[in-house]
């Protein structure tokens, strides 16, 4: 293994779990509070167009690591809006128990 594929591996690996820790909070504190939604989209946004662009040039570490990216976005996503709406209409939390 060359210390490039070694880098691109280890960078692909750190950019794919990176919001891991924030979904983590996010599902326990059950709060969005401190969190950017522009943030969310503009790395979704990035990180769709970098698969885009694996796509384009053929390479799977660049494809593989931005879907697993893109995937962790949309779980991101999803509970930021599902925890904005109980903020903003609580009587929803109260229906989903």
């Amino acid at each position: 293994m060359t210390i490039w594929l070694f880098i691109g591996i280890t960078a692909a690996a750190l950019t794919m779990f990176g919001f891991i820790p924030q979904i983590v909070r996010m599902y326990r504190t059950r709060s969005v509070a401190d969190i950017s939604v522009v943030t969310l989209l503009q790395f979704t946004l990035g990180v769709t167009l970098w698969t885009v662009y694996g796509f384009s040039i053929h390479d799977p570490i660049v494809i593989s690591a931005n879907l697993v990216s893109l995937s962790t976005l949309i779980v991101a996503l999803g509970l930021y809006f599902h925890y904005q709406r109980i903020h903003h209409h609580p009587e929803i939390a109260l229906e989903d128990n």
